[in-house]
């Protein structure tokens, strides 16, 4: 397992994290007690440290599977769990970003996962009528008072998070140092603008929904936890070059498509993988495994630029201003060359690409 800093912190994080809104059977489709032990332990045995829960993933189920398989090597795990979703539908005040709503939310957090502390409390999403100051000022009393060591921000505009981190770094708050968000291979929509913001501003992207609720591991839609019904000729297409370049690599789909995620720079990315099973989790830590042969798969003859790129969805105007910011993770569908270069588009070499993309505006404070 590599390891990466989560966003401008020294904190280390395994690359792959493990999320746990499948953990407990209170929603009816969710992985037992002890499978879920199983999971926890396989995902260690393979240098795995990085836990993503919620306060409300299976009714607060999650949380207390986390806590009590983590608590016996409690400083070993990197654990994030997330607040604003109500944990009771009849106080009007218990969900929200509000002081109020955070403070009860985290403190029923740490008595479930059995911790004084969290690694990482995300903001799950912004509830449009909370001020930017309060919450910001809400998570900074709380790392001040040790019971969060770093905040992130999860499914919000990028207006609303380059804001918030604006007043954190004004006015000397604790600032952002990730944003969780759905990215995948066959649902790139976070490249016109999150990720640019997210490069700029220094912060990890944790990127979930990365199999497109299991659409992407090439299984028929009716055999799915929740059957796709219409899936869209472009989401088949990406489906169709994930099973050839799988065959390739002698890989899964599936893997193929996480492995596609490692291989994304600018910014920093980690995908979360949730699962029900062992063998799911198995079958996902392979893509690291594989990474190199698809690596090799779409540079030998650029598979990845058969799948459908952003750009051609995006007017000219909004094309030139995303050449200028990311040029490496939007015009080069590909993905091959920040990992060393793609040998056969443009015809231009790694060295060539490495000059075009900082000398091409795309960003006045690292010129």
């Amino acid at each position: 397992m590599r390891y990466c800093l989560l966003g401008r912190s020294g904190l280390r994080v395994s690359e792959l994290c493990l999320g746990t809104m499948t953990f407990g059977t209170d929603w009816g489709w969710g992985a037992d007690d002890d499978e879920c032990r199983r999971i926890v332990e396989r995902y260690a045995e393979a240098g795995g440290n990085f836990i993503d829960t919620a306060n409300n993933y299976t009714d607060g189920s999650s949380e207390r599977i986390v806590g009590e398989v983590t608590h016996a090597d409690r400083d070993r795990w990197v654990l994030a769990t997330k607040y604003t979703l109500t944990v009771d539908r009849t106080d009007p005040n218990a969900g929200g970003n509000h002081r109020k709503s955070l403070v009860r939310s985290l403190e029923q957090s740490l008595r479930r996962l059995h911790t004084d502390y969290v690694d990482l409390l995300w903001l799950h999403m912004r509830d449009a009528t909370t001020p930017i100051e309060e919450f910001v000022r809400a998570l900074d009393d709380q790392v001040r008072l040790g019971k969060v060591l770093y905040v992130g921000i999860s499914d919000s505009p990028s207006w609303v998070v380059s804001r918030a981190h604006a007043i954190a770094e004004l006015r000397g708050w604790s600032p952002f140092v990730a944003v969780q968000l759905p990215y995948s291979v066959a649902s790139r929509d976070p490249e016109r603008e999150v990720l640019p913001m997210a490069a700029e501003l220094g912060l990890s992207v944790l990127a979930w929904g990365v199999l497109g609720a299991g659409v992407l591991t090439g299984r028929p839609p009716e055999s799915l936890r929740w059957p796709q019904e219409g899936i869209s000729e472009r989401t088949t297409g990406v489906v169709g070059t994930l099973r050839e370049i799988a065959e390739e690599a002698g890989c899964t789909p599936a893997q193929v498509a996480i492995a596609w995620l490692l291989g994304r720079e600018l910014p920093e990315l980690v995908p979360i993988v949730g699962v029900r099973s062992v063998a799911q989790l198995e079958d996902d830590l392979g893509a690291r495994a594989h990474r190199r042969a698809v690596g090799r798969a779409r540079c030998g003859r650029c598979a990845f630029s058969r799948l459908p790129a952003l750009l051609p969805r995006v007017g000219r105007g909004a094309r030139s201003h995303l050449r200028r910011h990311v040029e490496a993770a939007v015009l080069e569908p590909c993905a091959c060359w920040p990992r060393g270069g793609c040998p056969v588009r443009r015809g231009r070499s790694s060295a060539t690409w490495s000059s075009a993309r900082w000398t091409s505006g795309e960003s006045t404070s690292r010129r």
